[in-house]
């Protein structure tokens, strides 16, 4: 009985997914993905394009085929300007679908971002970024595939052939604008040493979510502040310590651990470096406290300009009898360009 119940709680979760008033994706990789954590962060690296790729499957254990599937990718670059500042273009591009009725959500976006050198000097300082973006969305579900209560007649008999459409949705897409600001303060004390903190809100303009032409439920806003640092402890040992919380309407969460690294080789021409980390997630039950949601194991190897990051979440809500503890599998991608750089001040590592 325990483990059905844990299985209707997760079916819950799957028709959850497709109310009007679900939530932004995440990734436990938060600092792989730059851009989708604050607009703030476009063009805040050491080199003068960044190319990142992630991908993300949770609750396949429970829903087999119709887990949560999560994709972004993501192109941006620094422009010099000045002597010592920058500025941020990029852009984003990422889709999520989950559960049966293929609830899914399509979005491209533009960013901006200005990095303005607040004190320091050649190879360190203290840096001030403010970041905006902008974009389209698109948001679409299969109601064939739902079931309502009219196509139910209350004995346990069902009916797929009554309209579902006479529970008063009349569209299964739609298209909305999203806009976004950021701001972000990092300082760095050189090359392998930095410190990083910043908040953004998504979402400003609370575009309709309704499926319903003729009602109107507004997305809610998203607030995240987020911090985090690298600091080498010795020439061959290092910390990346972060967390992030997020806040959206009745929901938050809560993502916070450490990554260790182990230098491998550290010259001009060949930088190594392997990661191991623990984090953990915790949120919120509506109105009933919270909950520690996961823990978190990473691994991360950095090779020059490429880096390359697996996660796994190990379930830890009340989900767990029925997920066996599975939670969600993660990958990201960073590909850096370098090219001549004469301004030897350096940024955060992401």
């Amino acid at each position: 009985m325990k483990r059905i119940k844990s299985l209707l709680i997760a079916c819950m979760l799957v028709l959850g997914g497709a109310t009007l008033g679900a939530q932004d994706i995440h990734f436990s990789q938060f600092y792989m993905s730059p851009l989708n954590l604050n607009p703030a962060m476009t063009g805040v690296m050491n080199c003068n394009i960044r190319l990142v790729a992630n991908y993300r499957n949770q609750w396949a254990s429970v829903l087999r085929s119709n887990a949560y599937s999560t994709y972004s990718v993501s192109y941006d670059q620094r422009i010099p300007v000045g002597r010592y500042d920058y500025f941020g273009v990029g852009g984003t591009f990422w889709g999520d679908r989950a559960g049966e009725a293929n609830f899914a959500t399509i979005t491209g976006k533009l960013s901006f971002a200005y990095s303005k050198k607040m004190g320091g000097g050649r190879n360190y300082g203290n840096y001030l970024v403010v970041g905006a973006e902008a974009g389209a969305a698109q948001r679409s579900i299969d109601f064939l595939k739902l079931r309502w209560g009219l196509q139910h007649d209350g004995n346990g008999g069902f009916d797929p052939n009554i309209d579902p459409m006479e529970e008063g949705f009349d569209r299964d897409n739609f298209l909305f604008a999203d806009l976004a600001a950021g701001l972000l303060w990092f300082s760095v004390f050189d090359k392998n040493n930095s410190l990083y903190f910043g908040g953004a809100f998504h979402h400003l303009n609370r575009s309709n979510q309704s499926f319903d032409s003729s009602a109107e439920d507004l997305l809610y806003s998203r607030f995240t502040v987020h911090a985090g640092g690298d600091f080498l402890t010795s020439n061959s040992f290092g910390i990346s310590p972060g967390v992030i919380v997020m806040s959206q309407g009745p929901s938050f969460q809560v993502n916070a651990g450490t990554n260790f690294k182990f230098i491998l080789g550290n010259s001009r021409i060949n930088y190594q470096a392997f990661q191991f980390g623990l984090w953990t997630r915790i949120s919120n039950k509506i109105e009933s406290g919270v909950l520690n949601d996961a823990a978190i194991l990473s691994t991360r190897f950095d090779y020059n300009n490429f880096s390359i990051g697996f996660s796994y979440d190990i379930n830890i809500s009340p989900l767990r009898p029925a997920s066996n503890a599975n939670g969600g599998f993660e990958f990201g991608l960073i590909y850096k360009i370098c090219g001549p750089e004469k301004r030897n001040v350096y940024c955060p590592n992401f």
